[in-house]
């Protein structure tokens, strides 16, 4: 005979009852009234292996604030601009993100930059058009609103040479300013149908000529760009090699950054609340007070992990210099895009990617017949690429259109990388850099613990991280 069991819920095997209807033996719903269960801890469903907290080195932050020195950097880094969608045909430049430019990086005239915004038109562009050529005279300026789109050259051989891709928010034609008859270096089809917003040479000529505080602001970058640097777009230390003899040495120094970026400690806070009664009388087998920090402890950190990807201050999601990002060729992860994020820094020591993207970039192996090797890390064994681990971050988040980001990591002061920071010996501390704080009791006889941990990142280097972006994640037909 079978009897759900109102306590679990689940199905009871009972003795079969004697002939008369009577039990012969003592049935095992009456018998649990006699026993102790078992219980395992709360489980959380929420906890994730949060590599990315594992892997960084921390470092120890005394005075609550990070400064990251660096060589004078001369080459201006790009950034993106920024779109507003009024309707099909009404698509405008944000004048304020012009300066995203590295020609206009820093200029301050709002009006000026608002008659340049004006200034450019929308134009839809087909999939296969060839938007210029290489060696043809540069007459407009482009701004990238969506679509993606190529660069080529010919090779050496004839050949057409892939150089790099060009996606939204990407400008092209800014390099050409300070030459006298410039020419486009390569050539560029779009590979989808896009948007892109012009802006004529002439125009740009036009608002120079008028203005006397933008041929200023020209003219000093172009300087800029002309002065002595190295490969890395640093101010250049002048030295000499395989000379004889008693040569005059040049002498030079090492300039600095005169306005570093600082880095402050961020904080993640939530209060705790546990009855006196609970606390007091609910305490065995298991610590009801301890049970409770634990998991909130467990949502701080995952909290924690997600603000280092993707908080907007620190974040690398949003702090990746964009001369480190790449898009992929063709949509999905192939072994070419890794080796090409791979490729542009020493030392990578980190692959941080969606579990999806892991899986898209499986899918691109197996197509090739290629299997990724893998890597020991603490007794665990993850994915590799090219000896690199891959480590699954769902933090890095899937965007409306199905596609995701995969992230590649130098770590370590030691190597110019990446860094998190936290400061430990903070009072009532109870993991480093995390303190809880006890915050009395209330009316309600209720105990308030306050919960907090501190942390923030810093990119010692801009090429200490670089992003693979519009990584696709949907299947694609054989």
């Amino acid at each position: 005979m079978s009897t759900p069991d109102s306590a679990t819920g689940s199905v009871v095997e009972e003795p079969a009852p004697a002939p008369d209807g009577q039990l012969s033996s003592l049935s095992t719903r009456a018998a649990r009234q006699l026993t102790t269960t078992t219980k395992s801890e709360p489980q959380m469903q929420a906890i994730t292996s949060r590599w990315l907290l594992k892997t960084l080195p921390w470092v120890d932050v005394k005075g609550g604030t990070y400064r990251v020195n660096r060589r004078l950097q001369l080459r201006t880094g790009r950034g993106r601009v920024h779109f507003e969608h009024n309707g099909a045909d009404d698509i405008r430049v944000v004048p304020e993100t012009l300066t995203e430019l590295p020609v206009l990086r820093g200029y301050p005239d709002g009006e000026v930059l608002r008659e340049l915004a004006g200034r450019f038109q929308p134009r839809e562009v087909r999939a296969g058009q060839v938007l210029f050529e290489a060696g043809q005279p540069v007459t407009e300026a482009y701004l990238v609103v969506h679509g993606r789109f190529t660069r080529y050259t010919n090779g050496k051989y004839g050949d057409e040479e892939i150089t790099g891709v060009v996606s939204a928010g990407d400008q092209m034609g800014d390099e050409a300013v300070g030459q006298s008859d410039p020419l486009w270096l390569s050539s560029v089809r779009a590979d989808t149908a896009g948007v892109v917003l012009s802006l004529p040479w002439t125009a740009i000529q036009e608002v120079t000529q008028r203005v006397p505080s933008l041929a200023a602001h020209l003219q000093a970058y172009v300087e800029q760009q002309r002065m002595p640097m190295n490969r890395k777009g640093e101010a250049e230390v002048p030295v000499q090699a395989g000379h004889t003899g008693e040569p005059t040495l040049r002498g030079g120094f090492v300039d600095y950054e005169l306005a570093p970026r600082e880095y402050e400690l961020s904080l993640t806070q939530t209060v705790l609340r546990v009855h006196t009664r609970i606390a007091d009388l609910y305490n065995d087998p298991m610590d009801q007070t301890q049970q409770q920090l634990r998991l909130t402890v467990e949502e701080i950190r995952e909290r924690q992990e997600w603000e280092l990807v993707n908080n907007r201050r620190f974040g690398l999601l949003h702090n990746v210099d964009y001369g480190q990002r790449i898009s992929t060729f063709t949509g999905p992860p192939t072994p070419d895009d890794m080796d090409e994020l791979l490729s542009m820094r020493r030392r990578t020591k980190v692959f941080l990617a969606h579990p999806k993207a892991i899986a898209a970039f499986f899918r691109q192996c197996n197509r090739r017949g290629l299997v990724p090797g893998t890597a020991s890390v603490d007794g665990h064994e993850v994915p590799a690429w090219r000896g690199v681990p891959i480590y699954p971050c769902s933090k890095i988040p899937i965007r409306d259109d199905h596609t995701t980001s995969i992230l590649a990591l130098r770590t370590g002061e030691a190597d110019q990388g990446v860094v998190g920071l936290y400061q430990t010996g903070i009072p009532d501390e109870f993991q480093p850099g995390l303190n809880v704080r006890f915050m009395g009791i209330n009316e309600q006889a209720v105990i308030n613990y306050l919960v907090t941990a501190y942390y923030s990142m810093a990119i010692l280097v801009p090429d200490a991280a670089g992003i693979l972006e519009n990584v696709q994640l949907g299947r694609t037909a054989d």
